[in-house]
């Protein structure tokens, strides 16, 4: 994937737990990531603005409203945008129309596990430049999640 990506994502749960939509800013290159989202879960609205610094180990939880920065321990490794070296390439398509050049996307699908057999996971990415376009993954908390770019 890029080193630096920005843009915008939907996640959507089997078990309808979780339903967000959320800007991002991704730089994996100083190992930080922006979110900000909108959704719900378990029936309950949540709104959220973190900055994700990896390399000091620090999430801010920033309140626009209230005008509040809460700095927090990040207790997770960056995990880098990308297909893992282990995954199987399912198959090749073109999104789109490819009746003439340039009209269509070429995108590759792939499938795997999710670290420490957490579960399976499938996702699709642009042939050139390996840019995220969907994922599709199953854990036993929410069953199949989906992620939409």
């Amino acid at each position: 994937s890029p080193p630096l990506l920005s843009g915008a994502l939907t996640v959507s749960t089997q078990n309808e737990k979780l339903w967000a939509y959320a800007s991002y800013l991704y730089d994996a290159l100083g190992q930080r990531t922006r979110l900000r989202e909108l959704g719900t879960y378990e029936n309950k609205t949540f709104t959220e603005d973190v900055l994700l610094l990896y390399r000091e180990a620090t999430m801010y939880d920033i309140n626009e409203q209230n005008r509040t920065c809460k700095k927090r321990p990040l207790k997770v490794d960056f995990q880098p945008l990308g297909i893992p070296k282990n995954a199987s390439l399912l198959g090749q398509a073109v999104l789109g129309s490819s009746s003439g050049p340039g009209e269509g996307l070429l995108v590759n699908t792939w499938t795997g596990d999710l670290p420490d057999k957490a579960g399976k996971f499938m996702s699709t990415v642009t042939e050139f430049g390996c840019i995220p376009v969907s994922t599709v993954y199953h854990t036993d908390q929410f069953g199949w999640v989906v992620t939409r770019l």
